[in-house]
């Protein structure tokens, strides 16, 4: 285990050279736990865990897998506690890395559970028709995309729930304050990358586990469609103004590692959604009548889109479609309808409009 005071260095350091950053102590009773991801670019999500008088709290937990299980336990292990230590884990949300291991975890220790109610409504749905209602709305949307079969057919759900009957023990509203004795933490309500994303504010040591609304290199995922924010991209633009008000603090995220600079970051982020909606709205005037999934491909991405599998293809359509349902709200392009629905840009739209926040 590696004690630092010089922000997420080991952390960079590792990630660099990709491999799996070491368990750090990033304040007195709080450590950093890198657990895997497999099969995942992003390699690992960052656990926190918290001293508590009597036992451990954690704040998201890993993905369902016999490695980051394993992973998890050995980190607790280099905090000086067991994983039956832990009373508490506060999810961010509900994607299977930060979720995961909660049913696991809850059988396990008899840990509480807590999230944000719009996750823990998505709990819910756990029977094979449910899930099987789920892939079929999903179907529909990228259909209405216009997706081709292969991203279609990728509309497949790896979900982690609870047994039937069962929800989360605990359920978090912005402002709430965490029940972690000896810590001052208090919920951030940031909707966009899901609809009941939670970031974490400790006002006493200046931190924000910011989850996945906030990394230090890339923007989250924003994705439309069922089970979505109507608006999320709008929303999470909203998300990332409100944590402008927070006082500066060192950033804790769920990937890459640790940095300083949360109104810088934010205000990044908005720039790059700014330039984001310019790109796609003049893709939108180069290609009137183009589908969601037409813009998809001729906008830029990190990797070429033909690089791209089908699942990462799926979600940069969906991302896609949040940026136009933007333009949209803001009257700098229009969508006939149809199915699957093609775009325009109105007569005498001015170019100003794509600014607007």
């Amino acid at each position: 285990m590696i004690v630092t005071e010089d922000i997420g260095v080991a952390q960079r350091e590792a990630w660099a050279a990709k491999i799996l950053p070491p368990v750090e102590q990033v304040r007195p009773g709080l450590w950093s736990i890198p657990v895997p991801m497999p099969r995942n670019p992003l390699r690992y999500v960052l656990v926190y865990a918290l001293a508590l008088d009597h036992g451990l709290a954690l704040i998201d937990v890993g993905m369902d897998t016999e490695e980051s299980w394993q992973a998890l336990v050995d980190g607790i292990a280099q905090t000086g506690h067991r994983i039956g230590d832990v009373r508490y884990a506060a999810i961010t949300h509900l994607h299977p890395d930060h979720f995961g291991l909660a049913p696991r975890l809850r059988e396990t220790t008899g840990a509480a559970i807590a999230m944000h109610a719009a996750e823990a409504t998505a709990l819910g749905h756990f029977t094979p028709a449910d899930v099987a209602a789920d892939v079929e709305a999903w179907r529909v949307d990228l259909t209405a995309l216009g997706a081709p079969p292969e991203v279609i057919e990728a509309a497949r759900f790896d979900l982690v729930r609870f047994a039937p009957g069962e929800t989360a023990d605990v359920v978090l509203d912005s402002g709430t304050r965490l029940d972690l004795p000896g810590w001052n933490i208090e919920a951030l309500w940031t909707p966009g990358h899901t609809p009941g994303h939670l970031a974490f504010v400790d006002r006493d040591n200046d931190l924000l586990f910011s989850g996945d609304h906030m990394l230090p290199r890339i923007s989250p995922n924003i994705s439309s469609g069922p089970g979505e924010l109507e608006d999320p991209l709008h929303r999470y633009l909203l998300s990332l103004h409100a944590t402008t008000m927070l006082p500066d603090c060192d950033v804790l995220p769920a990937h890459e590692y640790r940095f300083r600079g949360v109104t810088d970051r934010a205000r990044q982020l908005m720039a790059h959604h700014d330039e984001r909606l310019d790109e796609i709205r003049a893709a939108v005037t180069a290609h009137p009548e183009s589908t969601a999934w037409e813009i998809t491909e001729r906008i830029s991405w990190s990797r070429p889109i033909e690089a791209l599998t089908p699942r990462l293809l799926r979600l940069a359509v969906r991302e896609t479609q949040a940026h136009l349902i933007v333009l949209a709200d803001r009257g700098a392009i229009s969508s006939d309808g149809g199915t699957p629905a093609r775009w325009t840009v109105p007569a005498s739209t001015p170019l100003s409009n794509t600014k607007e926040n």
